[in-house]
Order: structure tokens, then sequence, then C-alpha cells
């Protein structure tokens, strides 16, 4: 079973740390993965219906269907096109499910010395859906840890969160003393910057649009940070928009101050974005702000030809200088989707920061802005340990399998040389390699998408990571047709989660099978689909070959093979659990969203009288529709041909690049679906663009196939507005039980 949050406890990586981000705990939805490496979920009252289903939407869920019908003296009105049966369903499973959406989730946690040097405090961000709403609340909550004895550890909680209203993201300094928080417009007014003591507000400041946008607060361009004496915070935030032309009766120069009620602004010239989730982001961009001056600075020298993040300032030296060390992204050519995509080519870069009269100067040229990594083709994620400088970061080979999280993490050691201009060792050390072939229960390799910002634990020789790492087996899946070209990391057993083993239920409820999304995999932590095992379901969790935790052989042994070996898997692991009498041959269906909607769209098709009923969300479903609309057009190249793919990649594939695209999509098996599907898809889906699901619905409903399509308006790849994701679970249920009789 992988665990999700294996510590991976690293010695002789010295540090010196005075707090640091505790893992984030985080309800993960295996089915759900974001990109057809990876998804989620969304919003939407108005729905879109295809054939005779009826879609129900969150007014009235909130109304009539959340009532105890068991209560119910007087006859109910009945929604249009539902019957009573139906109707007590949507009433049963909404009361369910709102239990699951009132369970909080910690985002992130810091520690620090108490101020007497006995014990820690820790403050934790903390979001909780609000259905009303339509948006999470923020919530901040402090408490004292106090170790008791050597087996004890007490915590004493504040009396209630606070709500922080408005706020995008909160940063605590180094020491504790001071809180940033960060609110971001919603429209062109200024980004508000404040600057909380214990007690007070001490600064407030307002950022204009004219000198940058919205701070990246995303988690991946993201890079918030204090310096060492907390008078500085270097941060990212969008680049201000070029100025645009003024029309009126005649044409006016971009940037003109006439203001008359006749003219309008002109939409300028259309500017590549970073794709799914990143609309309008165009170009992230390092800045500083002095907090005795309230001055905000660009860093200087960086080349437009890079877009930045994930900024860290180095531990402070002797002298006026100071070390800034982020993440450059080329971005001279195209922007390809970079969400969820951690293979993309990047590298470190290191600014020096002098200070003169106390005032902070990025421009000098004696110093440029240093490549860190030339050797290596990707860099992210840096981190220090203070006392020796030792710079740690992952690093993913653009030449492995895109969007896989496999990782290597690498130490280097940045010297400062003399007046504190950088320059690097010439030995990259790699800390933890890649594994090939994983031995039975031993290290598979590092698939972790992040580092703590301070992951260094009190010795100052040993840092905490998260991994995924299959440790405790729940069903082997032996792998059928073993070929001889196969690598033996693919010839291994693969894994699946049964909950009739963890419930230890040898009874046989309908049974669904839940498929995760691209080069990821399912874990064994809370998620929403558990809702469906309390709802008379039995789970079939699958990590099909091509999961991560299971070593590299086994990651790579998929792509070149979507849509057979991944499809051959999962009929493996049904099979396997009918032959152990879990599960019913009578009564499956099956559940998955992006690449899981696309093995789920498969699977309708290629055994086309396993399965009562499907659900899919965000699916792809036809490959050569989605390479001339998706933010990662080369993933549909690398999952076709092989990793080798990226090299035929082009935005004007060729007649035999499309007929292999549609070869391999579920849109070539439509013509046999028996299955009624129920499509969910987010209309600002830059990842899978909805019309991908739409066209396969359609042809369902074209050949009579019972069909029903929820489009959310507003949500995006991942379905995950509070309203999105409750209603987007509510249906499914409803719909499995429906079919399920």
């Amino acid at each position: 079973m992988p665990v999700m949050g294996r510590m991976l406890l690293l010695n002789d990586i010295i540090t010196n740390s005075c707090c640091f981000n505790v893992l984030s705990s985080r309800i993960s939805l295996p089915f759900l993965s974001h990109h057809p490496h990876s998804h989620s979920h969304t919003l939407g009252p108005s729905l879109l219906t295809v054939g005779t289903s009826v879609s129900i939407s969150a007014k009235q869920l909130s109304t009539s269907l959340a009532m105890d019908s068991s209560k119910a003296d007087t006859p109910k009105e009945i929604p249009s096109g539902l019957d009573s049966s139906t109707e007590e369903e949507y009433a049963s499973q909404s009361k369910l499910l709102q239990e699951f959406v009132n369970i909080s989730t910690i985002d992130k946690a810091w520690t620090f010395k108490s101020g007497n040097g006995i014990g820690t405090q820790a403050i934790f961000s903390i979001s909780q859906p609000n259905l009303l709403a339509n948006k999470k609340r923020k919530f901040m909550l402090s408490t004292a840890i106090s170790k008791e004895n050597s087996n004890s550890v007490n915590f004493q909680w504040a009396p209630f969160p606070v709500e922080m209203t408005g706020a995008s993201t909160i940063v605590p300094s180094p020491s504790g003393s001071k809180l940033l928080v960060v609110r971001n417009p919603e429209n062109e007014s200024p980004t508000h910057l404040e600057i909380w003591s214990q007690s007070q507000l001490e600064k407030e400041f307002q950022i204009p649009q004219t000198v940058h946008g919205s701070v990246y607060v995303d988690g991946w361009f993201e890079g918030i940070s204090w310096n060492s004496d907390e008078t500085l915070i270097a941060y990212v935030a969008e680049e201000p928009s070029p100025p645009k032309p003024t029309f009126s009766m005649g044409y006016q120069k971009a940037g003109s101050s006439d203001k008359d009620c006749g003219t309008w602004k002109g939409q300028g010239d259309w500017e590549e974005d970073w794709g799914e989730t990143y609309a309008g982001k165009r170009q992230p961009s390092l800045f500083l702000i002095n907090f005795d001056s309230g001055e905000v600075q660009a860093v200087k020298g960086i080349p437009k030809s890079l877009s930045v993040g994930q900024v860290v300032w180095a531990p402070s030296t002797e002298g006026l200088s100071q070390l800034l060390v982020f993440v450059g992204w080329p971005s001279d050519s195209r922007k390809l989707g970079i969400k969820y995509c951690y293979n993309r080519a990047c590298a470190l870069y290191a600014s020096v920061i002098n200070f003169t009269n106390q005032k902070a100067d990025s421009s000098c040229k004696d110093f440029p802005v240093v490549n860190l990594t030339q050797t290596i083709s990707s860099a992210f994620f840096p981190r220090f340990s203070p006392m020796e400088r030792s710079l740690v970061f992952l690093s993913a080979n653009v030449l492995w399998t895109l969007c896989a999280l496999c990782n290597k993490f690498t130490s280097q050691n940045l010297i400062g040389a003399a007046n504190g201009k950088p320059s690097t060792s010439d030995k990259i050390i790699d800390v933890i390699s890649i594994v090939q072939c994983a031995k039975d229960d031993c290290f598979p390799g590092l698939y972790c998408s992040d580092i703590l910002s301070n992951p260094w634990l009190s010795d100052r020789c040993t840092m905490i990571l998260s991994s995924t790492w299959v440790l405790v087996n729940m069903i082997k899946i032996p792998v059928k047709d073993v070929s001889a070209n196969l690598t033996e990391g693919a010839k291994k057993p693969f894994e699946a989660i049964s909950s009739s083993l963890i419930k230890r239920d040898s009874g046989c409820d309908p049974l669904i099978a839940v498929l995760h999304g691209g080069h990821i995999l399912s874990l064994s932590s809370f998620s929403k689909s558990w809702l469906f095992s309390l709802n008379c379901f039995d789970l079939l969790i699958i990590n099909y070959r091509g999961s991560v935790g299971f070593g590299e052989e086994a990651l790579q042994s998929l792509p070149g093979k979507v849509g057979s070996q991944d499809v051959n898997d999962v009929l493996t692991a049904i099979d396997h659990v009918i032959d152990m009498e879990l599960a019913s041959s009578s009564k499956i269906t099956v559940l998955g969203g992006s690449h899981g909607g696309f093995l789920t769209s498969h699977l309708i098709g290629q055994a086309p009288d396993m399965f009562v009923a499907a659900a899919v969300r965000n699916p792809v479903c036809n490959l050569a529709l989605m390479v001339g609309t998706t933010d990662i057009p080369e993933w549909c190249y690398v999952e076709s041909y092989g990793s080798k793919g990226k090299d035929s990649f082009t935005d004007s594939p060729s007649a035999e690049h499309l007929t292999l695209f549609y070869s391999k999509s579920p849109i070539s098996h439509v013509s046999k679906v028996k299955t009624p599907t129920l499509f969910l898809l987010g209309a600002q889906d830059l990842r899978v663009p909805f019309s991908n699901g739409l066209q396969c619905a359609r042809a369902l409903k074209e050949k009579g196939v019972e069909t029903k399509v929820i489009l959310f308006p507003k949500d995006v790849h991942a379905i995950e507005r509070p309203q999105s994701d409750f209603e987007s679970f509510l249906n499914i249920g409803v719909w499995f039980k429906k079919y399920c009789k």
C-alpha cells in the first residue's frame, strides 16, 4: 500500500534551523489527477444535460434535496425529471457527503522556538470548504508544543482559529516574531502586503499594478522569502502588463493618458501564458520590498527570456552583500503547460543584492545573474543549510517520461568568492539516485513534488522529505502476458487497494474500480472516494504499471503503450478480485479523471459487457483532437510513441501522427460502448479541454447509450471549487446507485 508522507532522513546534510514547514496534511483524491498526469474537481449551477438524464443544481441540493425524507409529513415538491426514489437517493447521499465536506485541511504549518527557550510554538494554515460562498475559508491556528516525557508530546491549542478573510497567503518570518499577509486583488486594484507583529498591524503597503501584478502563491512559481534580519522580503509577482493601444474615432498611442469617455482600450498583442491554472499569467518576475522604506524594486539583470520562481535567500554573510537563489524557466519560445510538469527544463540562478546606505541594489554590473546548474537539465526547489551554505534541490531529467515525478535529489556547495560574487563548485553530488528496478520492500527511488521550505532537523545534519514508497502490500496483481522485451521492473506485480480487505468484509457489494490520472498513483491516505465505501460500494483502487512508487522501469513501461498495457492491467486487477471472491462480476462500475478518464473510456469500449456504469472527469477521449487544443501537446506524442516521441513533437502534426493518436484513443472504440456514462467537465480546462469529453458524450448519445453531461462553467482541470466538488461526488454516487440496484 503506498504510504503518503514516508519520511526520509538524510544524514551528512548540514543545517541550522529555527523554523520549518511541517508536512502538509492534504486530502488527496486518488481518482482525480490534475492533468493526464494528475487531476481534481469544481462548480456550476448551470448544467448541460445530454439524452434523457437529468442534472440537479447546487441550489436544489441546498434546499429540497438536503431534507430528511423520513421527517417529511407532507408531500414534497419533486424537481422536474426526478422520481421520488431518485430524489431520496440525492437527499441521503447529500447528507453523508456534507460530513466529508466539513473536514478541514492543514495547508501549511510552521514551528518556532518559544521566546523563553522552552518548548516550541507552531502556526497552522487551515482551509475548509464554504459551500454557500463557493470558496474555501482560510484560518490560522496556533499552539504551544511541549515534551512531557520521552513518549509524550503535549499540544496546547488556542481556543479558536482566526479566519484570514481575503488573505491569499501568510508567511511568518524566520524568528516567528512577524507575519506577512498577502492580499492579491481580484481586479486592477493594488496588491496589499501587511506586516503583523504579535499585537498589531505594523506596516501596510499597497503595490499598484504599474509596479507588478498579483503575487504568485500557487506552490510552483511561488517564492516568498524573508532575509535573515527580517528587513527585506524577496517574492515573485506578475510583471506589469504592457500598455495597450487606445481607440476612439481615431488611433492614439499606447499608454495615452486621454481618458475621454469616447475612447476605449484595445486588447493589444496576445501573449503566451503558462497554461492550466495560469491563464493570463505571462511573466512571473522577482521583486524586493524594504519594510523600513516601503520601497519595491524589481531584481535587475534577469533576462526577459526567463520566467522565475521559488526564490530563497542564502544564509547571511559578512559584509554588505546577500545572495538570492531562484529557479528560471526559459520562456523565449512557446510556453508549454507547467502545472504538474516537473520535468520542464529549468535551472538555478543566483543574484547578488548589494546594500548601500541600507538600500538594496541588485543592479551592480560586476555581479551578473549566474546559472548555477549548467551541467544538468533541470533544477528546482532550492533549499540552503544555513551554516555550511550547502544547497540542495530536486532535478528531473527532461529526457525522462514527461510529467513523471522521477526526481534526483542532489546537493551542491555554493561558495562565496571574493566580494560576494557567486560561484559554483565543479561537482554536483547525487544524494539519492534513480532506482531502475526496486527490490521487494526496498527503496524505489525518490518520488516527491516538493521540499519543505525549511526541512532540517535540529541535529543540523538530517533532512526530512515526503515521498511515495510502497511498503505494505494490499493486493499484488501479477502481470499477464509477460513478453521478453519487458524490463525486469515492468514484469513485477503491480498493486491494488481493496476496501473489502480493509473493512474485512467478505460480502460482495457493487464494485467501483477507481483509476488515478497520469503518472502519479493512488494513495492510502484519506480521500472522498472512501465516501462510496460507506455507501454500500466496495472500492478497488488500482495502481497500474506507469504509476510512481515502483521504480523507474515500471514507470517508463507505459509511454507508447497507453490504451493497451494500462487497460489490460485494470482488467487483470478486476479479474483477480473476482477470483478472490472479493467482487461480483455482475455489478462493476468504473471511475476516473484525466488519464483515469482516458482509461475508463477505453475500458467501456474494449470490455463493453463488463461495466454496468461509468463516470469520467475531464477525460482524455481523443488524442487527435487534444493535441491541437491542450497546453501540453507534447504529452500526446510521448504517450503515443514512447519516450522518444518528444523528438517528433510539432504544432503541425502530420496525417500519420493524427492517425496514430486516433488509434490510441477511446474514441476509436466508441461504437462498441453500451455502458451508461456520466461526464463531469470543466469549461475552463486547458489541460484536457472539455471539447474532448463532449465529443465522446455526443457520440455515445448518437448511438443510444444513456449519457449525462454536467458542465461546470468556471472550473479548470481540477474540478475543485466547493460547490462543483460537492455536486460531482453527489452525482457520481447517485449515478452508480441507479445502475447497481
